[in-house]
């Protein structure tokens, strides 16, 4: 239970939040959002994430509630605050307080092992727990339960915490991504996965075969436990932009109970960066093809690079957002790309690392904008795991971002 003090001190970050939430801009921001995602060009939409970078910007140290539980949800309102008053990007801030369905998915039959590095930021290696076809057989269908008790408890607690200040609401599953190829390489091991495409195929398609299986179940009980909810909001989609559309839900749409096609949904294939676009079409976007055909929009793509594989991907349905790694060529991106999706661009994380040119940033900012002039653009800063302990360089990075959208 959280106690009396950390109440005070929660209720008044959610009135922060809440009063933030209200300001005009806010609105403006999400109808913004809603153009932009029905492919109008408003102009370049900016997103900011520090992920890794959060421990330097609010340390917790800086937290002032005392229970473990009330400083994850201060972080969380403090998080909402700080990127409204430093970072300066288009996110809006929502006066909600969502409240996660108590919902379980077993796992695949295997555990992931790793080799873990000493240091707590540090890489790790696959150890492999698939090691020849017959372990395949090992593999198991992931099933779906939900805790009706545990969500209701869930909600009582939130609306104690936050009734007249904050919009109290449970949802259930409104994130559908599909990581096929992560799933797999975890269980086999990147390197042996790259050798199975040359030694041994058919064992490779055979774990397709059944992850595709396996996720298409999985989103088959959420529709039959009725566990899915709208995306058509802040939630964040892919590794792209924010879900604000007006075409969503679709048509015949029933409160009481979504549909896939009331959905954004995506994939993605990080682990196949380096092969040729017929090895990726071959063993990983057939799969990933067929789970998001049902869906209303679609995006794909991550940190992988996606140039010279981008007529594949635009030949999945509904397809809306494509994201544009660091990695990537922009300008063959832009000609490829035109406005038959959203020009989803991730911008180079480590320039917020080392010695922070101004004039190096807004070049290759503006490079790319000059390159997507026929496109309908986002700038998505992302995998910013350090800023090397100066927060303001987000605030300048995005202050750049936004003064060069304009022109564009």
């Amino acid at each position: 239970m959280i106690g009396n003090q950390d109440i005070v001190i929660l209720r008044d970050w959610a009135r922060r939040v809440a009063e933030v939430a209200s300001l005009s801009v806010m609105e403006q921001r999400r109808h913004m959002w809603v153009r932009h995602n029905r492919m109008e060009r408003v102009r370049p939409m900016i997103l900011v994430f520090p992920e890794g970078s959060w421990r330097e910007l609010l340390p917790d140290r800086t937290l002032r509630c005392s229970d473990d539980s009330a400083r994850a949800i201060e972080r969380d309102l403090r998080m909402r605050l700080y990127s409204h008053e430093h970072l300066h990007d288009d996110k809006p801030v929502e006066g909600r307080w969502t409240v996660g369905k108590a919902i379980h998915v077993s796992g695949w039959g295997l555990e992931p092992r790793r080799n873990l590095s000493p240091d707590p930021t540090g890489a790790w290696a696959f150890v492999p727990v698939i090691h020849e076809p017959g372990d395949l057989d090992k593999l198991r269908f992931p099933e779906v339960t939900l805790d009706p008790a545990e969500t209701e408890r869930r909600l009582d607690e939130a609306h104690a915490l936050f009734d007249g200040i904050l919009d109290v609401q449970a949802k259930g599953v409104a994130h559908i991504s599909f990581h096929l190829m992560s799933t797999y390489v975890h269980l086999r091991g990147l390197e042996q996965v790259m050798w199975d495409m040359y030694d041994d195929p058919r064992m490779l398609h055979a774990a397709m075969t059944f992850l595709e299986e396996g996720n298409r179940r999985l989103v088959q009980q959420y529709v039959d436990l009725n566990l899915l909810s709208l995306n058509n909001d802040d939630t964040y989609h892919s590794s792209g932009g924010v879900g604000y559309s007006s075409e969503l839900p679709a048509p015949g749409f029933d409160p009481s109970r979504v549909r896939p096609c009331d959905m954004w949904s995506s994939a993605e294939a990080q682990e196949l960066a380096q092969v040729s676009p017929q090895m990726h079409a071959e063993f990983i976007l057939q799969y990933e093809k067929r789970l998001l055909e049902p869906f209303g929009l679609n995006g794909y793509g991550c940190c992988e690079d996606l140039t010279d594989k981008l007529a594949d991907v635009l030949s999945i349905p509904h397809m809306r957002r494509v994201s544009i790694a660091p990695s990537a060529d922009v300008d063959r991106c832009a000609e490829k790309l035109g406005r038959r999706a959203i020009y989803s661009w991730k911008p180079q994380p480590s320039h917020l690392v080392g010695g922070f040119d101004v004039d190096f940033v807004r070049n290759y900012i503006r490079h790319t904008l000059e390159a997507s002039r026929g496109c309908v653009v986002e700038m998505v800063l992302k995998d910013t795991h350090t800023c090397e302990g100066h927060p303001e360089r987000f605030t300048m990075w995005t202050d750049i971002a936004q003064e060069l959208a304009q022109q564009y």
